[in-house]
């Protein structure tokens, strides 16, 4: 059985139209007359109106941002994995360069594999947008690109030239993984 509240709303929703005050519930100083009511109405309509366009401008934005984000984690999700591969290279290019010819003649198949490790590795950063950055001796310092491990004074050297790398560095597409490591030249004293 229905209770009373929902008897008299069911009631109200059953009444005649003409029954029903149009101004019933509003203030005093609201214009009954059909053009008030009309202009009521048109305002109405009309915050309305900016409500859904407010609404679907902040709807394309959204949908704006997330492509954006989306991009943004397709080029970008794989940083902590690249990040953590970085050591790998520098092992596999270490292990490489302890190598002299004595060894070469000893154990060519493992370091041809080394080096064909290095190689896949290497072909895998390309095909995910992971790009070596190899500064040379001699090359100006660029603190976006490079991290100075120590500074000293080299004779025919001008301040702020690369003076040895010790490690090379990676961009993730345009983002740097690990900036290069490299001693730089300071000001040679006269």
């Amino acid at each position: 059985m229905a209770e009373p509240q929902e008897e008299q709303f069911l009631d109200d929703i059953d009444a005649p139209e003409e029954d029903i005050d149009l101004a019933e519930g509003i203030g005093e100083d609201v214009d009954t007359s059909p053009e008030g009511v009309i202009a009521a109405l048109a305002e109405e309509r009309d915050q309305l109106r900016d409500r859904l366009l407010r609404v679907m401008a902040d709807s394309e934005n959204l949908r704006k941002r997330a492509e954006r984000d989306r991009r943004e984690a397709e080029h970008y999700g794989g940083t902590r994995l690249a990040r953590d591969l970085l050591p790998v290279y520098d092992n596999l290019n270490r292990a490489l360069s302890a190598v002299g010819d004595e060894q070469r003649d000893v154990a060519g198949s493992v370091i041809e594999g080394i080096e064909l490790t290095l190689r896949e590795l290497l072909n895998v950063f390309s095909k995910h947008g992971v790009t070596v950055v190899k500064p040379e001796e001699g090359d100006q310092f660029d603190p976006q690109m490079h991290q100075a491990m120590f500074e000293a004074p080299v004779p025919g050297a001008t301040a702020g030239q690369i003076i040895q790398v010790m490690t090379e560095g990676f961009l993730l597409h345009d983002r740097l993984l690990r900036p290069a490591q490299v001693g730089v030249s300071s000001t040679p004293k006269s």
